[in-house]
């Protein structure tokens, strides 16, 4: 049986909300050992149902910290303790499992694990080749903003995104929910293999300090280059491209259907013109190469919008790169569960889960990379609350019956939450009318074969 490429990789993962918890998750599909760590008074923020997530059936059931979506999809395959760092049985424990572990992820700003005894040239004294990965707004150090807390939706205008998205004569604007907690998802993976890698060679492990910030900046340097260069700052300009034209998002066949699409010569404007029933277009002055398509883009659009309202979205993606120009239907949420494309790459994974956690089947996304010789799948569901305080703190830990009870009385570790309440549920009809639904459809399990 072929191995996972992580399998005998231990790796704690303290952290909360998005960027490396996904990390961890994707870690536990390449075959680590994943620890989940919380505290009893300090659940992730993604249990409660908030945070782009929902509840199976908009049920909260008897144990609505283990039931969200996001929680779900992102702690797929972990196993979960929970100890109270704020009691010092708690960080001793936390030091112990250090010993035994390959990993150590955390996301709190710079003074916690400091207070604690628990940064780098602390953590490297208990176990010498261990790996930290910090993920913090702005990285460690002396930096005027290294102290603060941050979000992903407010960094995007710190690294700079928001001024280059957006239309012309309107204000920044968000690329999407969460952008630049991805990019330090993939970030922690590719420094946390790295860091293995390294290990392997020397027999040294070390930190790697993440700066979210800079992972943003790090998709602009097309731009901070032209800057740099030749003087010039980018701005906002919709949907089209600096040197492509035609290029958008026009309506298609039906309510609420949308085609892209972007031409990057005049070979594939006359193809496309062709398509339209417009052959002349090709060899119009005002049309013909991609100055005169950029200044009469406004034309253009309208030309376009004509051919593709009538026209079904995937008939247009087909057309269109049949004469080699990039063209793709917008998907939603719904439809990328149907999509021939995602189906045959198995993007979606089915995942069982046992029958006391009363969930079902669920369908999550995968990665978007296939090893020919690893078996990459999600390996399991996400774990309930403490679901393995005993195994990690008694069998691998050594903690004797009597002191765990006493952490059990003293509420240092937990299967409930000691605090916390679940996001407000709204019924599908009135989220509906709202708008905070795009749609529903109430028999979508038996649809997707998950039942």
């Amino acid at each position: 049986m072929a191995r996972l490429p992580l399998e005998g990789i231990r790796i704690i993962d303290s952290t909360y909300v998005f960027a490396l918890p996904y990390a961890g998750g994707l870690l536990a599909d390449m075959g680590a050992e994943v620890i989940k760590v919380e505290g009893p008074g300090r659940p992730d923020v993604t249990r409660t149902g908030g945070y782009a997530g929902a509840f199976p059936e908009n049920d909260l059931g008897e144990d609505w910290w283990n039931r969200p979506s996001t929680y779900n999809l992102i702690h797929r395959g972990k196993k979960s303790i929970t100890i109270d760092m704020t009691d010092s049985r708690g960080r001793d424990m936390f030091r112990d499992l250090i010993k035994v572990s390959d990993v150590v992820m955390e996301n709190f700003t710079p003074r916690v694990m400091r207070s604690w005894d628990l940064d780098y040239p602390n953590m490297k004294k208990i176990k010498p080749d261990i790996i930290m990965v910090s993920n913090t707004g702005y990285g460690h150090g002396g930096g005027p903003y290294s102290s603060y807390p941050a979000q992903a939706t407010t960094q995007e205008a710190t690294h700079g995104h928001c001024w280059i998205t957006g239309y012309r004569d309107q204000g920044p604007a968000k690329a999407g929910a969460s952008f630049v907690d991805f990019l330090s998802t993939w970030t922690a993976l590719f420094a946390i293999g790295s860091a293995l890698r390294y290990r392997n060679k020397t027999g040294q492990g070390q930190w790697a300090d993440i700066g979210m910030y800079q992972a943003g900046v790090m998709f602009m340097s097309e731009y901070i280059m032209d800057a740099q260069v030749n003087g010039r700052e980018g701005g906002r300009i919709g949907n089209r491209h600096p040197y492509r034209a035609p290029q958008g998002c026009y309506r298609a066949l039906g309510e609420d259907q949308w085609i892209t699409l972007s031409v990057g010569d005049d070979e594939g404007w006359a193809g496309m013109s062709e398509l339209i029933g417009r052959p002349e277009l090709a060899t119009d002055p005002e049309f013909a190469d991609l100055l005169s398509r950029q200044r009469n883009h406004d034309q253009i659009d309208e030309i376009i919008t004509a051919w593709t309202s009538g026209v079904d979205r995937y008939e247009l993606m087909h057309a269109l790169q049949g004469v080699g120009v990039p063209a793709g239907p917008v998907l939603n949420g719904k439809d990328i569960h149907f999509d021939p494309q995602f189906k045959s790459r198995g993007f979606l994974e089915r995942v069982d889960y046992p029958k006391e956690r009363k969930i079902g089947s669920r369908l999550f996304i995968g990665r978007p990379w296939k090893f020919s010789n690893s078996p990459l799948a999600i390996q399991g569901p996400s774990p309930t609350f403490g679901q393995h305080n005993e195994d990690v703190l008694q069998h691998l830990l050594g903690v004797d019956a009597e002191s765990y009870q006493s952490l059990v009385d003293d509420a240092v570790v937990a299967t409930v939450p000691t605090t916390g309440e679940p996001t407000p549920r709204v019924p599908e009809t009135e989220s509906l009318e709202r708008g905070l639904l795009a749609g529903w459809d109430p028999n979508y399990l038996e649809k997707l074969g998950l039942v």
